[in-house]
Order: C-alpha cells, then sequence, then structure tokens
C-alpha cells in the first residue's frame, strides 16, 4: 500500500501572499525614523562645532607662535635698524665716495611744519 501514497497528486497553489499595509505601523515607523534622524542631525551639528572650536584653537596657537616669532625678529633687527639710522653712519658714503659737503648753520634752511589753515565758519554751498 505504499505506492498508493505517491500516487495521491495534491492541489498546491503558490500563490504570492499580499499583506495589506498596517498604517499605524507605518506611522509609527516614519516617526520613529524621523526622531533618529533629527538625533543624528543633532549630534552632526555638536560634532561639527566641537570640531570648529578645535581647529580654531589650533589656529590661534599657530597665530600666537608666528607672533612671538616676529616679535622676536623685530626685537634683535631693532639695534640694526637704529645703526643704519645713525646720521655718523650717513655722513661717511655720503662725503666720501660720493664727494658731497655738509652743510654749516649759517647754509643750512629749516623748514618748519606748515599747519593747516582753519576753514572758514560758514561754507558757502552753491544751489541750483
Amino acid at each position: 500500500m505504499e505506492p498508493f501514497e505517491y500516487a495521491i497528486k495534491k492541489d498546491v497553489r503558490n500563490n504570492p501572499i499580499v499583506r495589506e499595509v498596517d498604517e499605524t505601523r507605518q506611522r509609527e515607523m516614519w516617526k520613529s525614523v524621523g526622531v533618529a534622524g533629527l538625533l543624528v542631525l543633532v549630534l552632526l551639528f555638536s560634532a561639527w562645532q566641537h570640531f570648529e572650536l578645535l581647529r580654531h584653537g589650533y589656529q590661534i596657537e599657530e597665530m600666537q607662535r608666528q607672533r612671538a616669532a616676529e616679535e622676536e625678529t623685530a626685537r634683535r633687527l631693532r639695534p640694526e635698524i637704529e645703526t643704519r639710522k645713525s646720521p655718523k653712519r650717513i655722513e661717511a658714503p655720503a662725503t666720501g665716495p660720493l664727494h658731497l659737503v655738509a652743510t654749516t648753520r649759517d647754509e643750512a634752511i629749516v623748514l618748519g611744519r606748515v599747519v593747516a589753515a582753519d576753514p572758514p565758519a560758514k561754507s558757502i554751498v552753491a544751489r541750483r
């Protein structure tokens, strides 16, 4: 009797099962996705602010280092500038190779500073 069992053909339909969309579950899913997206945006914004703060801190430190180096260079060069501006140092090449002559007090003309005149009390404006 065993061969008889295999001879029966069962009618099985393989039609796909279609589920209906559960509206409340769909709404809850979108709400949770929205909340998760908002949290991700807040975290990204917070991280961005943190890294910008760090970047600006590094820039400030670099600028302070550059300023200190420039101040050191200025401090080192200040005596050299003062020696190069001294009248004795300028006079030596002028009287030597350039054959310039130093003036006496009687020959020198000292120009005073010109002070700007005060504007008139009442200005006249042309009208059409």
